[in-house]
Formats: C-alpha cells, structure tokens, sequence
C-alpha cells in the first residue's frame, strides 16, 4: 500500500469520525481538549507524590513527569511537525468546506503528529508506571483516549496524527520513567511498608483513589459546565 494511499484513508476516516449533529457534545469536547479544566487534577496528583515520597523521591517523579511533558511537546511540535509539514484537515483545502468546527475553531501550526495525543499518551505512561495502580492508570487511559479522540472530533488532527502521537508519547512516557527508576533507586533508599493499604511503588492507596475521583469529578463537571454553555450560547 503506497503513502497516497494511506493518507486518503486518513481523510476517510477523519470524516467519518468529525463532528456531530450533537451541539452538546461540541462543547463537551471542546471543553474536555482545553488544560485549564484539568489543573485539579495536576494538583491533587502533585499532593500524592509529596505525601508519599521523600523529598528526593518527589522531586525526581515531578521531574520525570514534567520532563515526559517537555520532551513530548518540544519534539512534536519543533521538530516533527515542522519536518513533516502536514497541513491541518481545518487548513487542507480539499477538506476545508467538508469538515465540522466548533465556533470556527481551526487550532493552527501542522498537523503530524499531534502534540495533544503526544503528550496524553506520555503523562498517562509515566505516571501509570510510577502509581502502579490499575483504577488510576485506566482512568488515565480513558482520559488520554477521549483527550486524542476530541482533537480528530473537532477537525484538527487526522486520526493517523493521533495513533503516531500517541505511539511517540507511549515511548517517551516509558523510556523516561525507566531513566527515573534508574537514578531512584541509586539516590533515595526509603522503602514503605507494601500492604494492601499502598500500591507495589509505595503509594497509599486512598491518596490515589483520591486522584481517580478527581479524575471522574472533572469528567463531571465538563459535562455540566458544557450544557450550560451550549444553553447559554443557544439563547
């Protein structure tokens, strides 16, 4: 199969899977893609890792958490994108009358690959192998699938952006963890008591469902704060 192709079947497939006739399910989506709605999260997740490491031990799972972030933006948005140089389906003019946008959003720079889905797939490796606690790391697999998913819905990635993207981050997300293993156990000797009150890396387990509930509870509030901004914007 030639890359010509391949690409038509991204296209395809792109707009098959775009849009909706939904106008709450826009705004859910549009919401969802957004960072700012997920700093809780962040804040709880950097609780967890102070509570329950020492000083080393928490700096070193920041470290590799923001440098997983770091890396997988940097990379696909300096280097593959600009290699690359695939246009955005918003910006191909073979589909920029086909596609649904959301309030005209067309997102900007290229396409391959996408950083959102880069960058999701990292944050969920990493911190699953840190954690090493199944609810959370499915909790963060469904966010970082619906997370890609959200980019090819509105119009901005095709769905092959999103499979490299989140193969790329996958990568980056466990080659760095492994690099933290490595200087973790050489720099912070602590040990916790694994019982069935803490996970197999050392973290309590009612810290981490914490995470998992705050993980639901933004689910939560997307899907309400997007009725009423659907509502709001209707009227």
């Amino acid at each position: 199969m030639d890359i010509q192709r391949l690409v038509d079947i991204d296209r395809q497939v792109m707009l098959a899977l775009n849009g909706s006739d939904s106008l709450y399910l826009d705004g859910v989506m549009k919401i969802y893609t957004s960072t700012a709605v997920w700093i809780p999260v962040a804040i709880v997740l950097l609780f967890i890792i102070l509570k329950n490491n020492t000083w080393r031990g928490s700096l070193l799972a920041v470290l590799a958490v923001v440098s997983t972030i770091v890396v997988c933006d940097q990379l696909s948005s300096h280097f593959v994108k600009p290699l690359v140089g695939r246009l955005r389906p918003s910006h191909d003019p073979m589909l920029l009358h086909l596609i649904d946008t959301f309030n005209s959003y067309r997102s900007g720079g290229y396409s391959f690959t996408s950083s959102h889905a880069c960058n999701s797939f990292g944050v969920f490796t990493v911190i699953a192998l840190i954690v090493r606690h199944r609810a959370l790391s499915l909790s963060l697999l469904f966010w970082a699938l619906v997370n890609s998913f959200s980019r090819v819905y509105l119009g901005v990635h095709y769905p092959g952006d999103i499979l490299c993207g989140a193969l790329f981050g996958a990568a980056v997300g466990g080659i760095i963890y492994y690099l933290y293993d490595f200087v973790r156990k050489r720099i912070d000797s602590s040990s916790s008591s694994i019982t069935a009150n803490y996970t197999s890396s050392g973290f309590l387990v009612s810290d981490v469902q914490l995470m998992v509930a705050t993980i639901y509870a933004t689910f939560a509030f997307i899907s309400i704060y997007a009725l009423i901004y659907i509502s709001s914007n209707i009227l």
